[in-house]
């Protein structure tokens, strides 16, 4: 049997901050376990928060620093982190933050240059895990299903319910996972019309009322009715759902907006034989989305422990750099739509310090 002890990075598009855990992987001829032996989100300061959810409207000519000064700082937070806990990690896998996902157009960008990574944490680094896949006509997305197959089988579906809400389950061998819906990119947007950073436990959608005409207009996207394949990015928030929600005022639009997400994760489930469903993501948390969506699917919603809820993620991350690094497939193409599956991302070795 063998082990390894990484480092999972994950940042979300709802920008709650860094998810950090540090991950101790065992791998024995295809079976693989894992425990997190140490985890922390590191919340985004106003202006690193400003500039990632403005990066989508940004000049091309300012990505290119924006990458290198982020990858930097990511690998700041991860020296930090290693030095806060004692250890020394065997590599990191970091999944970068998204600007741009646009698989039809073969072009998706996650922001946090893996060398800048590498050389300010001063451990070996995995990273760019979508672009093999778009490049070959996939989705790019979902990445976490693999994790789920291995990490997670014992659930019927794991859902988790992030920035964006996707799910992932087995039909007939072969593993199925799409985008379902925007879900934390909008709630989170809209709780901090009212000066919070989020909705904690829903309260404010939960004291609001849904609007018919909101609801139906939010359902009413070609999207839905879109077989899988298929992946969404900030674009679909930025131009369908963020105008709709600008005209409601915040406690309808949140009541509103968390009916719409309860209702498209059970209408996309609700084909699969009835089973026990893991929801993780800072969604899970939401006491009040959990209550819709277990009212409106016939399969039993688990909310498993907190640092599970927090961290699958980046755990999931780490997953995949191990993946990498051994050479197994990382990216399947039952859930990006590709010819193939692949084993994706790019490796980075920190360079000596007098070459910095």
């Amino acid at each position: 049997m063998k082990t390894a002890l990484a480092i999972g990075l994950m940042s979300g598009s709802s920008l709650d901050g860094i998810d950090l855990a540090l991950v101790r992987l065992t791998s024995d001829e295809g079976w693989y376990g894992y425990t997190i032996e140490a985890a922390e989100t590191l919340p985004y300061s106003d202006a690193w928060r400003e500039r990632l959810a403005n990066a989508f409207l940004a000049r091309p000519e300012t990505l290119g620093p924006l990458d290198l000064e982020y990858g930097a700082y990511l690998g700041d937070c991860i020296r930090g982190f290693v030095e806060r806990h004692g250890v020394k990690p065997d590599f990191v896998a970091s999944h970068g933050h998204t600007v741009f996902h646009k698989p039809e157009q073969r072009y998706t960008l996650q922001i946090g240059d893996g060398q800048a990574i590498a050389d300010h944490c001063g451990l070996l680094t995995v990273n760019d895990f979508r672009s093999e896949d778009v490049g070959k006509g996939g989705q790019g997305a979902p990445l976490v299903p693999i994790g789920d197959r291995l990490l997670f089988g014992g659930y019927a579906l794991c859902l988790n319910i992030g920035g964006i809400a996707n799910v992932s389950y087995e039909h007939h061998g072969r593993r199925i996972a799409y985008d379902l819906c925007i879900a934390n990119q909008a709630l989170n947007w809209l709780a901090q019309r009212e000066g919070l950073d989020y909705d904690k436990d829903g309260m404010l959608a939960r004291n609001g009322t849904v609007d018919p005409d909101l609801l139906e207009q939010l359902n009413d996207h070609p999207y839905y009715r879109q077989a899988p394949p298929k992946s969404l990015g900030r674009e679909f928030f930025e131009t369908f759902q963020r105008p709709l929600l600008e005209g409601y005022d915040t406690g309808t639009a949140l009541a509103t907006f968390t009916e719409h997400v309860a209702l498209q994760i059970a209408d996309a489930v609700g084909e699969v034989p009835q089973g026990t469903l893991l929801a993780t993501g800072g969604g899970a948390l939401n006491t009040y989305l959990i209550e819709r969506l277990q009212r409106h699917t016939h399969h039993e919603v688990v909310v498993p422990d907190r640092q599970t809820v927090n961290y699958k993620e980046a755990l999931i991350f780490a997953l995949l750099g191990l993946l990498r690094l051994e050479g197994h497939t990382n990216v399947l193409c039952s859930v990006t739509g590709a010819p193939s599956d692949s084993c994706s991302g790019r490796i980075w070795h920190p360079k000596p310090l007098h070459e910095q």
